[in-house]
């Protein structure tokens, strides 16, 4: 009776020991796994509030303000001279190109000549005229012989009105195979040539008025309603050189095609644009605030946004934000992101959700300070 009970506590005593000596290495085994280590060491800081420019960038073409073309007024006479060619700064009446004279001065030659023909006669019907008037009351005369005078006289005034008429047309006449330019400016195109015989209306030339080019602005209709006459604008030509222009006109009606409507800008003086340069543009229309992050603390994944919010275990986690406007190294963030979030800025882009972060000795608090400051 005694061998079966001590068999008994044996194989208990047994199993004891082997339930020990397995639990005993799984304890052993998780006392020694490492604290988890964390994947970056970041500097963090809060979205800071800051007064920023609102813009509007548009795209345009430069063109002349106002472009004259310069025709001929004389027919069936030779181009003797050109006297400007395509870049000439010109003054306003300066003589541009000449006519062969020759054949309208002839005609003001005979124009002078029948002028004087005429004073002549009606010197001489005055004459007769005041003799007839002085023999009104002798008798000496018939009422219709003085009245002959006396509408020879009238008739010989009208010849010399007619003769100086001719002659001042002629005259002028000479004066147009001189031409001139109808005000200051620069020459963008010439078609007068040598030995040439123009037409009437024939164009010589083209010219910018008094050398004022303006950028015309392309804004949809929504966009148009946010400038005003006198919005200053920097525009960027094909070179990389910038401008400064301003303004001047909001075209009053909209392209019913593509609902796109021109506002015309002001260039300086002695730019380097041309007309026909494509340029881009931005109106300056104001400030307002908003909240920024550096550049770095906003990373693009799959065409959308992201920032890493960093929670009070330290870990990272992805949050989809929109962005708006930016300054120099800082881009305004409009949605998807609360104003006192601890956001990951450096490292932003090796990150994944639920990361473990250090975050960098004195920044936090020093980020976080400047941004209520701010």
């Amino acid at each position: 009776m005694k061998k079966p009970i001590a068999l008994v506590l044996a194989l208990a005593v047994a199993i004891a020991l082997l339930f020990l000596l397995r639990d005993s290495p799984a304890k052993a085994g998780a006392d020694a796994l490492p604290a988890p280590r964390p994947a970056l060491t970041v500097r963090v800081e809060a979205p800071r509030s800051e007064i920023l420019p609102v813009r509007l960038a548009a795209n345009g073409s430069v063109a002349a303000w106002q472009e004259a073309v310069i025709s001929s007024d004389m027919s069936d006479l030779r181009l003797v001279e050109v006297r400007a060619d395509v870049g000439d700064v010109v003054r306003a009446r300066e003589v541009l190109a000449v006519f062969d004279d020759e054949t309208v001065r002839v005609a003001v030659a005979q124009a002078e000549a029948a002028l004087s023909e005429a004073e002549a006669l009606a010197q001489e019907a005055r004459e007769n005229a005041r003799r007839a008037r002085s023999l009104e009351h002798t008798g000496a005369l018939s009422e219709q012989a003085i009245l002959q005078y006396v509408t020879a006289e009238q008739s010989a005034k009208a010849r010399i009105q007619s003769a100086q008429a001719r002659l001042a047309a002629e005259r002028l006449r000479l004066e147009r195979t001189r031409v001139r330019a109808p005000d200051r400016g620069i020459i963008s195109a010439r078609n007068a040539t040598v030995g040439a015989v123009a037409g009437l209306g024939g164009e010589l030339f083209r010219m910018v008025r008094q050398g004022r080019l303006e950028w015309r602005a392309e804004l949809i209709s929504s966009e148009l309603a946010r400038v005003a006459v006198g919005t200053p604008v920097a525009l960027t030509l094909p070179g990389g050189e910038r401008i400064m222009g301003k303004v001047r006109m909001l075209a009053p009606t909209v392209n019913a095609a593509n609902r796109v409507g021109l506002v015309y800008v002001d260039l300086p003086a002695g730019s380097p644009a041309r007309p026909g340069m494509f340029a881009h543009g931005v109106f300056d229309l104001g400030q307002s605030a908003g909240h920024t992050l550096p550049f770095q603390a906003v990373v693009m994944r799959e065409a959308f946004h992201y920032v890493f919010v960093l929670d009070k275990d330290g870990r990272a986690w992805q949050t989809k934000v929109t962005t708006g406007r930016r300054l120099a190294a800082r881009i305004e963030i409009t949605g998807g992101l609360a104003e006192n979030a601890r956001v990951i800025v450096t490292g932003a882009g090796f990150l994944h959700d639920g990361d473990l972060v250090r975050v960098e000795a004195g920044t936090e608090a020093g980020e976080t300070e400047q941004g209520a400051k701010t």
